[in-house]
């Protein structure tokens, strides 16, 4: 008898298998799957037990034998292709990129193929509001990056590079000691000592804008320790607010882009999101930047600070009627 871990992906294709061949002979059957026929009967008594919930008359697979063939009478729904959501589809992309971009990790051919089968469904039935492109744009960019840093990581050398830090809203440029490559949440980062702020970072490989290997031998101090990422990549600090946003479709890239503690679908492409903030007046910034595509529930008090930023441009733009 063959083993569980054989059996289960068999009888997921058994049933849309005899659809396409109905009256097919057991034995050519058993042969196709590369089973005995007697395995083969056994299967397929085990799928008169599967169906829809409920599991009465119309909810189970219905087979029909006629001396030695089978034909499905009832589907119960296997006929259908599996569908994703978008949710589903973008979380399934975010992965397999990072995969194709990591050599040696897995066969990057089978990983590259199974990438084109999914962005090829998901071109068909993407709605707006998907921030697919996000993935794309870590996916170009961390692909001219990613042999440095990787040489950088091997060959333990210093890295000299230009990053931008979202959360502060500028690029720098700083010289760190690679300690390893890591993929967290579906994106890929770079974890060293940043000799500027004396302190182990993770810097995100999308967000690095210029990268070169120094000859000078990486040297992160004895104390510098990996990052526990087990419990996820961002934990709350200190003083830190937080902002309850209702994003349109057209800025679903913010909850995409910044890391955000919870995030619920209002329908049409629209999200209600919780995103921390330390800096109030760089998330006034961008949520002015952000138009009437957003809007701020809690706190009131970033609230009003966003009106009357927004009231003073405007009082200042009508005093210059020229602008």
């Amino acid at each position: 008898m063959s083993g569980s871990t054989e059996r289960l992906p068999r009888l997921l294709a058994l049933v849309p298998y005899l659809l396409a061949r109905p009256g097919i002979p057991i034995e050519e059957a058993a042969a196709d799957f590369g089973v005995s026929p007697k395995q083969l009967r056994r299967d397929l008594e085990l799928l008169w037990m599967c169906g829809l919930p409920g599991y009465g008359p119309g909810d189970l697979i219905d087979l029909s034998f006629e001396g030695e063939t089978v034909t499905v009478t009832y589907d119960a729904g296997m006929r259908r292709p599996l569908r994703l959501t978008a949710a589903e589809a973008t979380s399934l992309l975010v992965a397999l990129r990072a995969l194709a971009d990591t050599p040696g990790v897995v066969d990057t051919d089978a990983v590259q193929r199974a990438l084109a089968k999914v962005e090829a469904a998901v071109g068909q039935a993407q709605p707006a509001g998907v921030v697919v492109g996000l993935t794309m744009r870590e996916r170009t960019v961390s692909a001219e990056t990613r042999s440095t840093v990787t040489e950088a990581v091997q060959k333990r050398r210093a890295l000299w590079m230009r990053y931008y830090t979202a959360s502060r809203d500028e690029i720098t440029e700083r010289v760190v000691d690679p300690m390893r490559v890591l993929i967290v949440e579906g994106r890929s980062y770079l974890e060293a000592w940043c000799r500027s702020v004396e302190r182990v970072r993770l810097f995100r490989l999308d967000r690095i804008d210029a990268v070169r290997v120094l000859d000078e031998p990486a040297s992160p101090p004895p104390h510098a320790r990996p990052t526990d990422v087990s419990a996820g990549l961002f934990r709350p600090e200190p003083g830190q607010g937080v902002a309850v946003l209702e994003l349109a479709a057209d800025a679903r890239w913010v909850a995409e882009y910044y890391q955000v503690d919870d995030l619920v679908e209002l329908g049409a492409g629209r999200a209600r999101v919780w995103l921390r903030y330390s800096d109030p007046s760089r998330m006034v910034r961008m949520l002015l930047g952000l138009g009437d595509q957003a809007r701020v529930l809690e706190p009131e008090s970033l609230a009003r600070q966003v009106a009357e930023r927004a009231e003073a441009a405007l009082a200042r733009l009508a005093s210059h009627p020229s602008l």
